[in-house]
């Protein structure tokens, strides 16, 4: 019994001393912690305070040199990016080994959780073109479904064009908005492989716009505004969606709903590629999330075109202006809607809770409008863009 209960203290002697040496270990880390988040702070000021310098001339120009930095500040951007995530990691690991009743360690540790948060966010903020477009391309994005979740009620989906089949790349639906009937529709590219190959990875057919035309020409029949999620590389250009008509189904969609006589809510919510995009996007107010991006050409095909060199995307991206932020300027789009810290691929319930209500105020906003002077609007706000070429 003597032996035992000996062993017994010194057993836990030993697990004190451990704890103890643990405990100073982590204060080390969380000292070492400290200083590498200030540090990498005063990086992400100078590099901000670089990229805002005067550059070049226009980088589409065939005969301009191509910036020798570029392949140089997409490392440094990707530095940056494993740094924070390394320092997000540190700071999970040290709340995992520090005493809940350290109070003092406690309070260091939230503090520097705050740092590496406020670094995070102003990474995020200002990110170019391109790691916008990787973030509006991640398979993890919400796409349609996960917003009809979300946002809407009661959704019943309706399939087909009445002329040749359905398509899944394209999803419509009648449904309920805080208490309204509405009509909701979106492209849709799926989750995992199988999935993306039945949506064809969210390429619509001519059957795909034909079958949106006929659910917005439903919602008009009843007097149902009508919600749309874009999120697309653009129209699919096989043999069969040609055959079938794609650049006239495109077309035809894009008279039809300048005329509609219901309020039409576009939403960008990922990609918004070229004709693929702007066939179920006449809208009349156009929102964009904030890494999404809406572009007549995508920054690999304007870089073969231009370059004949699908490698120079990233500078092609910088050129296109293909951000929301760069579209607002341009008034192509009406509102930018924030995401949550990292992307809305991070969290859909938030991403949806800061966009609901945007939606809600557009919809009220519209439904306060006589038909013909919301058909009226439509017309004009399409007719300005562009005249600041003119």
């Amino acid at each position: 019994m003597w032996f035992c209960s000996e062993r017994s203290r010194a057993v836990k002697e030993i697990d004190k001393e451990k704890e103890r040496a643990k405990r100073l270990l982590a204060r080390k880390r969380l000292r070492r912690l400290r200083a590498r988040a200030r540090q990498r702070r005063l990086e992400e000021e100078k590099a901000r305070s670089e990229r805002i310098q005067p550059g070049p001339a226009s980088p589409l120009s065939p005969q301009g040199a191509i910036p020798a930095s570029a392949a140089v500040a997409k490392e440094r951007e990707n530095e940056r990016l494993r740094e924070m995530i390394a320092l997000e990691r540190e700071v999970a690991e040290l709340s995992r080994l520090t005493d809940s009743a350290d109070a003092a360690a406690a309070g260091d540790i939230e503090r520097v959780r705050r740092e590496v948060a406020d670094l995070k966010r102003e990474f995020y903020a200002h990110l170019g073109a391109w790691q916008r477009l990787q973030l509006a391309r991640h398979p993890q994005r919400p796409y349609t479904e996960d917003f009809v979740r979300l946002l809407f009620e009661n959704f019943s989906e309706i399939h087909g064009d009445r002329r040749f089949a359905d398509d899944p790349a394209l999803m419509a639906g009648m449904a309920w908005f805080h208490g309204q009937p509405v009509m909701v529709l979106g492209t849709q590219k799926g989750r995992d492989t199988k999935q993306r190959v039945a949506r064809n990875f969210g390429q619509a057919k001519p059957e795909g716009y034909r079958k949106a035309l006929r659910a917005m020409q439903l919602a008009a029949k009843f007097n149902r505004p009508i919600f749309v999620f874009v999120d697309t590389p653009g129209a699919f250009p096989g043999i069969d969606a040609e055959e079938r008509g794609q650049a006239e189904a495109i077309a035809h969609n894009l008279r039809e709903m300048s005329r509609l006589p219901v309020p039409v809510i576009v939403t960008i919510t990922g990609e918004g590629g070229s004709g693929g995009a702007l066939g179920i996007a006449v809208g009349d107010r156009i929102f964009m999330l904030e890494n999404s991006v809406y572009s007549v050409i995508s920054p690999e095909g304007c870089a073969s075109i231009i370059w004949r060199d699908s490698t120079k995307a990233e500078i092609a991206a910088d050129a296109l202006k293909i951000t929301a932020p760069d579209l607002l300027g341009l008034k192509l789009i009406d509102e930018i809607v924030s995401e949550p810290e990292g992307g809305a691929h991070t969290d859909h319930a938030a991403a949806a809770k800061l966009l609901d209500p945007v939606l809600e105020r557009s919809l009220a906003e519209l439904t306060a409008l006589a038909a013909p002077r919301l058909v009226e609007q439509r017309y004009e706000k399409f007719r300005r863009m562009g005249q600041f070429f003119a």
